[in-house]
C-alpha cells in the first residue's frame, strides 16, 4: 500500500503516488512537497540532463530574467534558503538562476527521485484502476495515481518554416535550445530572426564580436531599459529580515512585493506625466508599466501616450532615423511581453549592424550563405532563432495525453483550450497542470505561482484521502464558466488588441484564445475559495 493508500497494479512496472514531469522550478517544487511535505511516494522524469528546465535549455548570450528579479524570482517557503543564497544582481542571469536551482536540488536532496535524459512520451489515464500510466523514449512504464505536468509554459520551441531553409550551409542556433557548448561569433556574418524576449537580450551580445549581424525583425518591441546593477549586501540583507512581509505582498500583489502607482492620470497635466514617464524611465525595469499611473493596460488614451514616449525614446537613442523608424511600434504599449533590455537600441548605432523589417521586406528564400528578402540579400554564416515558442498550451499538446476512454487531449483542445482553473481538465481525472492555459503564469512571479498551485493540488489529494475517494475531474460546465472568466478579464484590457503569444497568434493554426489569467492574486483567493467550498465544480468517484 502506498502512501495515499493506492494499490500497486499486478506487473513489473513501478507504481508511485504521483508522478510529475518537468524538472524546472515547478516541477521541482511538486516534488519537494508531495515527497517531503506530504510523505507521498514521488518520481520525476524530465528530458533534460539535470534540473532548471527552460533555465537548463535557454542559454543564449545575454539570457537573463526579464524581470527586477533578485531575489523575488525564486522560491518563497523556506527562509533558510532565502538567508543563504546571495544574488549578485537586481537582473538574474541565466548562469545565476541555474545555479540557484541546482542549489536547491543540493540542498533538498531531489535528483535521487529524477530520471534525467527522459522524456515521456505517452500517459494514459486507466479508467478501471484509477492511475496513469506513462511510457517514456526508453520503452520504460510507470503508473501513478496523480499525474503532475509541470512541463513549462515556454518549451516547446517555434521553429519556423522558410522556404530553404533546410539547405542553407551554415550553424542554426534556437534560443531555446541553445548549446551547453560555447558558440563563437568572431568574424562571423550572422542573421537573427526574431525580436522577442530572447531576441533583444542575445542581439547586443552577438553584435559585440560578430563581423556582421543581420536583424529581421517581425515585430518590433517596447523595451525598457533594465537598469541592471550590482545587488547592494544591504539590501539583500533587508529583504530577508522583512521576508514573511515580502511573501505575503508578493502573493497580493501579483507576484511582485513593490506597490503599484494608484495615481489618476486625469489628475494630472500632460507636463506633468511626461515628468513622471522620464522618472520611471530612469528607474529602470517595469517602474513605466506598473508606477507611472493607474489604469495603463485599460485606458487606451494613457496607453498611446506612454507608447509614444517609448517610441520618443527610441528616435533619441537610435542614430539613423529611418532605422528609428522600423524600430517604432504601433500596438497598444505592453500587451506583448514587455522586455527588459541592457542596450538594444543602442546596438542598432553600430556599423556592423543592419536591421531588416520583415513587415514591408518579407524573406522569401534560404539559400545555402544567405537569405533573401523581397527587396535585397544579405549573406550569413550562422542563422540564429529568436522566434519563441508554442507558449502555455503547446506543452501539454506535445505530451498529449489520454484521458477517459483514451481521449488524447490533442482531440480536446483542437478547436480551445478548455480547463478548469487553468490546472484540471474534464476527462482527464487526477492530473494537474502547473502554468496551464487559464493559469496566472508569465504574469506573475512563476516560482511563488507555482508553490501556490502546487498548496492547491494538496488540497485536492487531501480532500480525495479524507473522503475515501478515488478520483476527481472538473465539469465540461465549470470548464466553459472558467474559459468566460479568463476572456472577460482579458477583454476588460487593451491586450487581446495585439496578435502575441498571449493570443496564441505566433504559431500558424493555433486557436486565437486569451492564455493567461491576468489578476494573479483574484486567481489565488479562487482556488482557496473552491478548495474550501468542497470542490463544488467537481465530480468524484469512490476508490476502487
Amino acid at each position: 500500500m502506498n502512501a495515499s493508500g493506492a494499490t500497486p497494479p499486478v506487473g513489473s512496472s513501478p507504481a508511485y503516488d504521483a508522478i510529475v514531469i518537468g524538472a524546472g522550478f515547478g516541477g521541482l517544487y511538486a516534488l519537494y512537497h508531495l515527497r517531503d511535505e506530504m510523505g507521498l511516494s514521488v518520481r520525476g522524469f524530465d528530458g533534460a540532463s539535470d534540473v532548471g528546465g527552460t533555465w537548463w535549455y535557454n542559454r543564449y548570450p545575454g539570457a537573463r530574467v526579464d524581470a527586477p528579479s533578485s531575489p523575488f524570482y525564486a522560491y518563497t517557503f523556506s527562509q533558510e534558503l532565502v538567508d543563504e543564497w546571495v544574488w549578485p544582481e537586481t537582473q538574474s542571469t541565466q548562469a545565476d538562476v541555474l545555479a540557484y536551482v541546482e542549489h536547491v536540488a543540493d540542498k533538498f536532496d531531489l535528483r535521487k527521485d529524477i530520471q534525467f535524459d527522459t522524456f515521456v512520451t505517452d500517459a494514459r489515464y486507466d479508467d478501471d484502476n484509477q492511475h496513469w500510466t506513462i511510457e517514456t523514449d526508453g520503452g520504460e512504464r510507470a503508473t501513478a495515481r496523480f499525474l503532475i505536468c509541470a512541463i513549462g509554459a515556454l518549451f516547446v520551441a517555434n521553429m519556423p518554416d522558410y522556404t530553404g531553409i533546410d539547405d542553407f550551409a551554415g550553424d542554426i542556433y534556437h534560443t531555446g535550445r541553445w548549446p551547453h557548448e560555447p558558440v563563437s561569433f568572431e568574424g562571423k556574418r550572422v542573421g537573427v530572426i526574431g525580436t522577442g524576449s530572447s531576441g533583444v537580450q542575445a542581439i547586443p551580445q552577438i553584435a559585440k564580436t560578430a563581423d556582421h549581424v543581420t536583424v529581421l525583425q517581425r515585430t518590433p518591441q517596447y523595451a525598457l531599459p533594465a537598469r541592471n546593477r550590482p545587488l547592494p549586501q544591504e539590501d539583500l540583507e533587508q529583504y530577508r529580515e522583512d521576508w514573511d512581509d515580502l511573501r505575503a505582498s508578493m502573493r497580493y500583489r501579483g507576484g511582485w512585493p513593490f506597490p503599484t502607482s494608484k495615481l489618476q492620470a486625469a489628475d494630472h497635466t500632460f507636463e506633468e506625466r511626461q515628468e513622471r514617464y522620464e522618472e520611471m524611465w530612469e528607474r529602470g525595469g517595469m517602474h513605466l508599466a506598473i508606477n507611472s499611473f493607474t489604469g495603463v493596460y485599460v485606458d487606451e488614451e494613457l496607453n498611446e501616450e506612454i507608447a509614444e514616449f517609448v517610441r520618443g525614446k527610441i528616435r533619441d537613442i537610435v542614430d539613423d532615423p529611418e532605422t528609428a523608424q522600423k524600430l517604432m511600434p504601433s500596438y497598444p504599449f505592453g500587451t506583448k511581453r514587455l522586455i527588459l533590455d541592457n542596450g538594444y537600441f543602442e546596438t542598432y548605432n553600430r556599423d556592423n549592424v543592419t536591421l531588416v523589417d520583415l513587415r514591408n521586406d518579407p524573406i522569401e528564400a534560404f539559400t545555402e550563405s544567405s537569405v533573401r528578402t523581397v527587396h535585397g540579400e544579405h549573406p550569413i554564416d550562422v542563422l540564429v532563432l529568436a522566434t519563441g515558442f508554442d507558449a502555455v498550451s503547446g506543452s501539454m499538446l506535445k505530451l498529449n495525453p489520454k484521458g477517459r476512454g483514451g481521449v488524447p487531449l490533442k482531440e480536446k483542445w483542437a478547436e480551445r483550450f478548455d480547463n478548469h482553473l487553468g490546472m484540471t481538465i474534464a476527462g482527464y481525472p487526477n492530473l494537474f497542470m502547473i502554468h496551464g492555459p487559464g493559469a496566472p503564469g508569465v504574469f506573475f512571479t512563476m516560482p511563488l505561482g507555482a508553490e501556490l498551485q502546487t498548496a492547491w493540488i494538496e488540497s485536492c489529494i487531501r480532500h480525495l484521502d479524507e473522503a475515501g475517494l478515488g478520483a476527481m475531474e472538473a465539469t465540461e460546465d465549470a470548464e466553459a464558466s472558467w474559459d468566460a472568466e479568463i476572456n472577460g478579464i482579458a477583454n476588460r484590457t487593451l491586450y487581446p488588441r495585439t496578435d502575441s503569444w498571449y493570443t496564441g497568434a505566433n504559431i500558424p493554426g493555433k486557436p486565437r484564445q486569451f492564455l493567461g489569467h491576468l489578476m494573479g492574486s483574484q486567481y489565488f483567493n479562487r482556488l482557496t475559495e473552491v478548495a474550501e467550498a468542497g470542490f463544488k465544480d467537481f465530480v468524484f468517484e469512490e476508490r476502487r
